[in-house]
């Protein structure tokens, strides 16, 4: 009988972090989990998967850590040991990167490297997959594949260059099976309140429902390629199983102005956006990032794997999925 494979997630309360510890787990993986201490519950997402650690069958246990404590994350990865390093830990908000840009660099770009140190230092044979991020192209003109070059328009991308480079120099360097994930953007109901495509999913409930009445937002004019979370974290897994390890994007190669998401979750409940829909500069970023629309033919071609859910189909998915949740 083989060994159960033992893998370990940064990030694991995150949009994420959740469908991917449900995967692992549904695959018989142990699964350890690295979460912040902080002074209220932040775990609703995995909830549901909660087992208890004294349990002689339970596989999901977390862990407290932090990203800018390197010793911890020595401790953890020599004691946990794994076979495959999810790294999804971030502060991953774009434009809060602009508010809080050195937090970002520190969390999201350095602390790529202390993981990756952690793990070189452990001495351990294991796979490592990066979280990079489409947000690194910025400004480089689509369609955006493994060989564009990169144009970061936030700190956020800046410090997502950073954690990609990293990632393959411990690959050259050291010999290490790293790989980066340039995922585009991948939603899901389970994506943070603050994030664009939630935020219009929730609205558009809650008008139907009459609970508000308008929504404010920023630039609705950027251009977006949005799949499915669940899809995605697939995706990743299929990275970490491969003979060789490289980068590979994940996308739908589908372009959609923020404008169509908004039409598309309205469009759900029957209301029509433009009696709703408000305009708040205070949303726009300073620098903006105009088309994001990826090609992930490699991905395909090695991985097998494709986006199936896209925009249109995606809206719903989250409109209906607020819709049931304010029903109860």
């Amino acid at each position: 009988m083989s060994e159960t494979k033992r893998a370990l997630i940064t990030g694991i309360t995150g949009q994420d972090g959740s469908y991917l510890a449900e995967l692992l787990l549904e695959k018989g993986y142990e699964v350890h989990g690295i979460i912040r201490r902080a002074s209220t519950f932040n775990t609703h997402r995995i909830d549901h998967l909660y087992q208890d650690p004294h349990d002689p069958d339970a596989r999901l246990f977390l862990h407290y850590g932090d990203l800018t404590d390197a010793s911890r994350l020595v401790t953890l990865i020599a004691k946990v040991a794994p076979q495959e390093v999810y790294h999804l830990a971030a502060q991953s908000h774009v434009r809060v990167s602009f508010d809080e840009p050195e937090y970002t660099g520190n969390t999201t770009g350095v602390g790529t490297t202390r993981l990756l140190e952690a793990i070189r230092m452990a001495g351990i044979d294991t796979r490592f997959y990066q979280a990079s991020s489409s947000e690194m192209f910025g400004a480089t003109p689509p369609p955006q594949n493994e060989d564009t070059p990169f144009y970061p328009r936030s700190p956020y991308g800046a410090a997502k260059v950073y954690g990609y480079w990293i990632a393959r120099n411990y690959r050259e360097a050291h010999d290490m099976y790293a790989v980066n994930g340039i995922l585009f953007n991948h939603e899901s109901p389970r994506r943070g309140e603050t994030f664009v495509t939630r935020k219009i999913a929730r609205a558009a409930a809650r008008i139907k429902l009459g609970i508000d009445t308008d929504v404010y937002l920023g630039n609705l004019d950027a251009v977006r390629d949005w799949g499915y979370a669940p899809e995605y974290v697939e995706g990743m897994w299929r990275m970490l199983q491969a003979d060789e390890p490289t980068d590979y994007v994940l996308a739908t190669g589908t372009a959609y102005t923020v404008r169509d998401f908004v039409r598309f979750c309205f469009d759900h409940v029957g209301l029509d956006w433009q009696e709703h829909v408000k305009f708040d500069r205070t949303y726009l970023r300073p620098t903006e990032v105009d088309s994001l629309i990826g090609d992930a033919t490699k991905a395909q071609e090695i991985l097998g794997w494709k986006a199936q859910v896209l925009p249109p189909e995606l809206a719903s998915i989250m409109t209906q999925a607020e819709l049931d949740a304010h029903r109860g």
